[in-house]
């Protein structure tokens, strides 16, 4: 099997590349990487050149971000794709949010997020070519096999083809990157 199971307790805490605040990184590749960042105040994204971001406000009441000069309200558990070598602001009208991040290197990797709710079993099937993160963005969900609960913000990785089983209720974030090269 060719999975792993990470732990929200076990991720290291980096500071941003602007200085403006920190990330907890879940994991990374060659040509990508997931991480999990605290947006407390208004302020610029990093830049990442040669870069695609995908974000998810997992966290607070959503933000407003200004993507070369283009508004785009960014609500709670709604991903959204942006260049990350785009200049990119960000403000909080309502207070501070938690955001899924995943970037993958442009023409090298690319990433789809989507948000799942599970009411009893679920299952993830990932393809050859494709690495699956599952992430719960709630209490409540288990991974089948092993038997392992999982606690918020927690991630079981498969690199390769075959499934993730889960079971429970409640939110979770499926991320699924594909490498090109």
């Amino acid at each position: 099997m060719n999975e792993e199971l990470l732990r929200w307790t076990a991720y290291r805490t980096v500071p941003w590349r602007n200085g403006g605040g920190t990330t907890r990184e879940v994991a990374e590749g060659a040509a990508w990487r997931v991480s999990v960042a605290d947006v407390a105040g208004d302020g610029p994204f990093s830049h990442f050149p040669e870069t695609d971001r995908v974000i998810t406000p997992v966290e607070g009441e959503g933000m407003l971000l200004t993507v070369s000069g283009t508004r785009q309200r960014v609500a709670p558990l709604t991903p959204f794709a942006f260049p990350g070598d785009a200049p990119t602001d960000c403000h909080l009208p309502n207070g501070p949010v938690r955001n899924l991040n995943v970037m993958t290197r442009r023409g090298r990797a690319a990433a789809r997020v989507r948000i799942v709710t599970v009411t009893a079993t679920a299952e993830a099937v990932s393809g050859p070519d494709e690495i699956l993160l599952v992430m719960p963005l709630t209490e409540g969900l288990a991974l089948v096999a092993p038997d392992t609960a999982l606690a918020r913000l927690d991630c079981a990785r498969r690199t390769g083809p075959g499934a993730v089983g889960l079971r429970g209720e409640g939110t979770l974030a499926e991320i699924r990157i594909t490498t090109t090269r």
